[in-house]
C-alpha cells in the first residue's frame, strides 16, 4: 500500500485503470490500523492497488467524498468513483463490494 497526498491522487487514483481502492485514514485511529493488514492482504491476492490518504495531512479530497468518519475507503474503476464504505470490516466483507467492479 502506498501513501499518496491530494497531489498524487489525480494521477494515482484518476487516471487509473481497473479497480483501485482508497483508504481514508489516520494514524491515530485504532480502527484503521486493524484495516491496514486486510486491505495489504487483498492488494497482494487480487492485486488490486490499494492507496491511503491521511486525512489530518490531507483535506480537499475527503471533503470531495463526504468523508466524516474513518476509516472509509473508496472504490475507484477506472479513475471514477463508485461507492465506498465506512468502518472495519473483514475480507470477506470488503470483497463483496469491490468484486462488483472486478
Amino acid at each position: 500500500m502506498k501513501v499518496i497526498n491530494e497531489e498524487q491522487y489525480k494521477q494515482e487514483v484518476l487516471n487509473s485503470n481497473g479497480v483501485v481502492l482508497l483508504d481514508f485514514y489516520a494514524s491515530w485511529c485504532g480502527p484503521c490500523r486493524m484495516l491496514a493488514p486486510v486491505l495489504e492482504e487483498i492488494e497482494d491476492e487480487r492485486k488490486i492497488p490499494v492507496f491511503k490518504m491521511d486525512v489530518d495531512e490531507c483535506q480537499v479530497v475527503p471533503r470531495e467524498y463526504g468523508v466524516m468518519s474513518i476509516p472509509t475507503v473508496c472504490i475507484f474503476k477506472d479513475g471514477k468513483f463508485q461507492e465506498k464504505f465506512i468502518g472495519f470490516m473483514g475480507k470477506e466483507q470488503i470483497l463483496t463490494y469491490v468484486e462488483k467492479y472486478l
